[in-house]
Formats: C-alpha cells, sequence, structure tokens
C-alpha cells in the first residue's frame, strides 16, 4: 500500500553489486502497488453502495468479495516488506525512513479520528495504516535476517491464529495482536497475526532478489508494461490516494443517495431474506422477515439501523428482536397450516 521509502532501488551497475540507492525505481514495483490501489478503491466503492442501501449490506464483507480484500491488503503489505529490502538493505536510511513512518501513523490517526466520529461502534483502531506502521518498525529487525530465515518465519505467523486462539486476546487492548478468539466490530481490522506474515513474506523476496542480484530482471519488466507503466505515478502517491479515496467515493455516494436515494424497505427485505436463505427455507424466511421489519418499525430501530446509526444497546435490542423472531418463525412452521 504505501511504499516505506522514499526510492524503490535495486543494486549497483550491472555486473556488481551496490547500494539499493544507486538505480532509481522500478516502474513495474509502483504499477503493481497501483494496481492494488485501484482494485482497493473497487471494494470501498461497493462498500459504499451496500452502506446506502443499493447493493445488499453485507456484499462487501461476505463471499468472494472478503477473500478480493484480503488478497488487497496482502499485496500490499507484501510490496512493504520488499520496498523495505529495497530500500535499507545495505544499510538503514533513518531520515527518508522516519518521515514516511511519520506520514504513516498521521494518516492512521485520521482514519481512527474521523471512523470514531462517523461510525463509533465500527471506528478502525487498527487497520491497513495501523498495521503497515507496525510492520515498518518490526521490519527492520528483520532487514538483514538471511531470506531462508524469515521466509519460513512468514510462513509461521500466517499459520499461527488459525491453529492457536485465546479469549485471552479479546479486549482491545491486545486483539490488534490478532490471537483472539471473537474478532472485533470494526470496518477494517488488520491484525499483527497473520498480515506481519505477509510482510515477511516481501522481505524474504526482497533479501533473496538483492543478495541475487535479481532486479536486472525485474528492471527488463519495465519497458514492456505498455500502457500500464502509466499507472506509475499513481502507486508512488499510495498513501494520498488511499487518504483521499474513500471520502470521496463515499461522498459521491451520499450526494447520489440524497438525489434518487433506495427504498429502505426494499434494501431491508433483500438484504434479510438473501442472509436468511443461507440456513433456511423461503417460508421460514419470509415470516422471520416480515416479524423483524415489523418488530424494528415498532421499537423505533429500523431507521437507525438502516443508516448504521446504532448504538450497543440498540445493537441488543435488534439482536433480541432477531432472536424472538426466529424463535416465532420456528414454531410456525411447526404448526399445522389450515387447509
Amino acid at each position: 500500500m504505501a511504499e516505506i521509502a522514499r526510492n524503490a532501488r535495486s543494486g549497483g551497475p550491472e555486473g556488481r553489486p551496490g547500494s539499493p540507492a544507486e538505480r532509481g525505481r522500478i516502474d513495474t514495483i509502483d504499477v503493481l502497488r497501483a494496481i492494488a490501489l485501484l482494485a482497493m478503491a473497487i471494494y470501498h466503492f461497493t462498500w459504499d453502495l451496500g452502506n446506502f442501501g443499493y447493493v445488499p449490506r453485507d456484499m462487501a464483507t461476505s463471499g468472494g468479495w472478503i477473500v478480493f480484500a484480503r488478497c488487497i491488503a496482502s499485496s500490499f503489505l507484501f510490496l512493504v516488506g520488499f520496498s523495505l529490502i529495497l530500500a535499507h538493505a545495505r544499510g538503514i536510511r533513518w531520515r527518508p525512513f522516519l518521515v514516511r513512518l511519520a506520514q504513516i501513523v498521521a494518516g492512521a490517526a485520521a482514519i481512527t479520528l474521523v471512523t470514531l466520529f462517523v461510525t463509533p461502534d465500527s471506528f478502525v483502531f487498527f487497520g491497513i495504516l495501523h498495521q503497515i506502521a507496525f510492520a515498518s518498525l518490526a521490519g527492520l529487525l528483520f532487514v538483514r535476517v538471511p531470506w531462508f530465515v524469515s521466509l519460513p518465519l512468514g510462513v509461521a505467523v500466517i499459520a499461527l491464529p488459525f491453529v492457536y486462539s485465546s479469549a485471552i486476546f479479546d479486549p482491545r487492548a491486545f486483539v490488534w495482536i490478532g490471537l483472539h478468539a471473537t474478532a472485533p466490530f470494526s470496518n477494517d481490522f488488520v491484525p499483527v497475526f497473520p498480515f506481519f506474515g505477509v510482510v515477511l513474506l516481501g522481505i524474504a523476496t526482497g533479501r533473496l532478489t538483492v543478495d541475487h542480484d535479481l532486479l536486472r530482471f525485474v528492471r527488463r519488466i519495465d519497458p514492456k508494461l505498455g500502457p500500464l507503466r502509466r499507472l506509475a505515478p499513481l502507486g508512488r502517491h499510495s498513501l494520498a490516494f488511499y487518504l483521499l479515496h474513500q471520502p470521496l467515493l463515499f461522498g459521491l455516494v451520499f450526494l447520489a443517495a440524497q438525489v434518487a436515494p433506495p427504498d429502505p424497505a426494499l434494501s431491508f427485505a433483500r438484504d434479510c431474506r438473501q442472509t436468511c436463505l443461507a440456513t433456511q427455507d423461503e417460508a421460514f424466511c419470509a415470516r422471520y422477515c416480515a416479524c423483524t421489519k415489523t418488530s424494528l418499525d415498532e421499537s423505533d430501530l429500523f431507521t437507525a439501523l438502516m443508516q448504521g446509526q446504532i448504538d450497543e444497546t440498540q445493537r441488543q435490542s435488534v439482536r433480541q428482536i432477531t432472536e424472538r423472531c426466529s424463535f416465532e418463525a420456528f414454531m410456525d412452521s411447526d404448526r399445522p397450516q389450515s387447509p
């Protein structure tokens, strides 16, 4: 996502190793970063459409979309690790590193403050920028480590949360580590485990590339990029793009909702039916969704729920309504139907 150094650079003149600062940027890496940025914009735009009810509300957080989101985050983090090696393989360049780190930390803090105000029940407290800030610092411990050490370590970091978790890590003070038993409710959550493992894989790949003078082969791709090379400037300003694109997309969808708002009742019926049909039949879902809609209206919760503006107390009330309606729909299914 955001490159750690100002320059992603290679070794010295052809045929002999040199400082990674001697050769200039690699367009191929910037283009890959730009493609990841555009994919991220597509995902966030889909989330915005769901947030305003134009598509199923959980569309961007389920099925193939969640896999898409994880692939985007992983591609950014891999490039963070790779770029860390390109910039600091021969020695840490502290000034550009600290300047870039300060920018990332400031961006992460801004995301937290904005989401705390806009969506307080699901604000971002350890998202992709927070992970990049952590990985930038922690990654420095591995820039001189041989690739055959950081590679298996990265695999282990990725695998650990799939084989071990504990409620000890559920409080917010520890949940960012990633070994929690219950995931927190957040619009963007990118914990240390397993995602720092992806950074380590990028570090291992970068270390292997620099140590064996392989960057010249990567550079040979640059002239073959064709029109894709025009994306390189976008990859060089990834942090600015990340901070600006979502407010712009969110604002555009918000304005569209003022002009041609989706029908909240239809949106609710569509979302409820889609979620319910994953585990129940059509008749059950019709009863359950009708009961839930009526009960939410009677409790004056429907509008707040559809606008994503419910607090924790209201969330508990919504949960009680859905549990009651589920029970009633189940009981009705056991009653004999009149001829």
